[in-house]
């Protein structure tokens, strides 16, 4: 079997992502997010929503902004109106993806939607700073409930936009170290210049390299390296069709 035929049967080094305050990159595209996130005292009525696409940093600065105050993270998915009462004792909460609800069960979306509210009615009436992410701004969330819909629609968000080219060449960086990669700029600036440009574009990118990396045993990616990567990837996929 070819080199390129083993791509998809390769497997890669184990991802760790880096979630610390120091390797979130700002750029442009997220730098007034990530400066409303980590100031609770700007948040409008103790709530704000972080916005951002699947991959975006969403998760990573939820991690920051925990990581030098005493906090509490959970799923929407997981929440339920008996956790709202445990979790609202807390200084500040992150409820991540509560866009997502709608994919639920239906008895599972309308305990979570309840929970949520649940949680949402206990911050307000307390001092507990409340942020909850979603993949779009809240309008757009599929929330089932009318009065939580009315809710979390009243919170201001803070949203990371497309990426820009800056960005997008920083990301191909910090993913490609978080698998043990040592993306050199040429190539990562290589790789962004040739990526689909959303972050879930670019996560399978480096994944793409990854595999080419891990078949020739190397972790240093050159602009050869990176270059081999996504021809061998146009090999494959050519291959596959056939």
């Amino acid at each position: 079997m070819s080199e390129a035929g083993t791509l998809q049967l390769t497997l890669a080094f184990p991802v760790r992502p880096a979630l610390g305050l120091a390797d979130f990159m700002v750029t442009p595209a997220n730098a007034h997010a990530a400066e409303l996130v980590l100031d609770p005292a700007q948040w409008p009525g103790g709530r704000l929503a972080l916005v951002g696409p699947a991959g975006s940093g969403k998760t990573h600065l939820a991690h920051a902004l925990m990581a030098d105050r005493p906090a509490d993270r959970v799923d929407a998915a997981a929440l339920r109106p008996a956790a709202a009462e445990a979790l609202a004792s807390a200084s500040l909460v992150i409820v991540e993806d509560a866009d997502r609800l709608a994919g639920l069960p239906l008895a599972e979306m309308r305990s979570a939607e309840d929970g949520l509210f649940h949680l949402f009615n206990l911050a307000a009436a307390g001092e507990t700073k409340l942020l909850v992410t979603g993949r779009e701004p809240p309008v757009r969330w599929p929330i089932q409930s009318p009065d939580l819909a009315s809710r979390l629609q009243s919170l201001t968000p803070a949203e990371i936009a497309v990426p820009d080219d800056a960005l997008l060449s920083s990301l191909v960086v910090k993913l490609g170290r978080d698998r043990g990669l040592d993306i050199e700029e040429p190539a990562a600036a290589y790789l962004a210049s040739r990526t689909e440009r959303s972050f879930a574009g670019v996560a399978r990118t480096v994944a793409l390299v990854d595999t080419v990396a891990a078949l020739r045993k190397r972790r240093g990616v050159t602009l050869a390296l990176a270059a081999a990567a996504l021809k061998e990837a146009g090999t494959a996929e050519k291959n596959a069709e056939e």
